[in-house]
């Protein structure tokens, strides 16, 4: 999505908000949007199924939620790294499966939220380990999810 500027003034005669929407246009990719909506919808469904068949009890490690971060990153790290250095670039790949599958799958402020509820719980311990585990795995999946794309793309 692209932000535009107008090549005309605005009209004097204009209220405030018209001349607002004068000044800037907003071009909005329907194809691009479409993809983000589609992957995001895959990505959720996703999500919802093992939210479904791993459900948490209170006080307990949230696997549902950890599960899908750890996946979110490894799929992340493995696609744009090879979305990215691929030529020629692609542009709907990229926000179908990078922001739209990948952007719902991840859940970090269900994270946050659920890391929350374990400090009001007085499961201060186990909420700073979900979290650091949470963080220090996901950045861990993409790093080495990047590296074993770039690693295969150079064996072909």
């Amino acid at each position: 999505m692209d932000l535009i500027a107008p090549t005309e003034p605005p009209s004097h005669a204009a209220s405030e908000p018209q001349r607002s929407a004068q000044r800037l246009r907003i071009g909005i990719d329907r194809l691009e949007l479409a993809a983000i909506a589609s992957g995001g919808a895959l990505g959720a469904l996703a999500r919802a199924g093992i939210g479904e068949a791993l459900p948490t009890p209170h006080g307990h490690w949230p696997w549902a939620t950890f599960i899908a971060n750890i996946a979110g990153a490894l799929l992340l790290g493995w696609l744009i790294t090879r979305l990215q250095e691929r030529l020629p670039i692609m542009t709907l790949p990229r926000p179908l499966l990078g922001t739209g599958l990948c952007g719902a799958l991840t859940t970090f402020s269900t994270m946050n939220v659920e890391a929350m509820k374990m400090i009001e719980g007085g499961e201060g311990t186990l909420a700073i380990g979900y979290l650091a585990a949470s963080i220090a795995g996901g950045l861990t999946a993409v790093f080495l999810a990047s590296a074993i794309s770039r690693r295969v793309r150079r064996m072909r």
